[in-house]
């Protein structure tokens, strides 16, 4: 298993890149929106709470690196529980922004993921 107990640093990382592209994804979508810094912080704390949820759940800080079960985990735990807080919160959901949501944060939080095991194995061939 890669990255089994990763370091600290490591689990930082990947957390804090984890809420960050959830950051980015909410600034483009309302940028489009022309809304401030509430409206941003209004749509990004659902999906933040998701993640912690997720990060909780999954134990991810075990294996923040790995696409199946973290990734996929942290993705769909996080989605979910930020589109039922947003409910919950009152402020909607819109099939259109369901189905972007889970697009554009699939690609985000898996993304990255595989750019770094990617980024991981070419270094591993250069020292073999």
């Amino acid at each position: 298993m890669p990255y089994r107990n990763a370091s600290l640093a490591l689990i930082s990382l990947a957390a804090g890149l984890d809420a960050a592209l959830l950051l980015l994804f909410v600034m483009i979508g309302r940028a489009s929106h022309g809304e401030g810094l509430w409206g941003v912080l209004g749509t990004w704390w659902p999906f933040l709470a998701g993640l912690i949820v997720a990060w909780l759940v999954l134990r991810a800080w075990r294996t923040p690196l790995q696409i199946a079960w973290t990734g996929l985990g942290v993705w769909m735990i996080t989605v979910i529980v930020g589109l039922l807080l947003r409910i919950v919160s009152g402020q909607g959901v819109q099939l259109s922004f369901v189905i972007v949501t889970f697009l554009v944060t699939g690609a985000f939080l898996i993304g990255w993921r595989a750019i770094a095991l990617l980024v991981g194995r070419l270094r591993h061939r250069r020292t073999v």
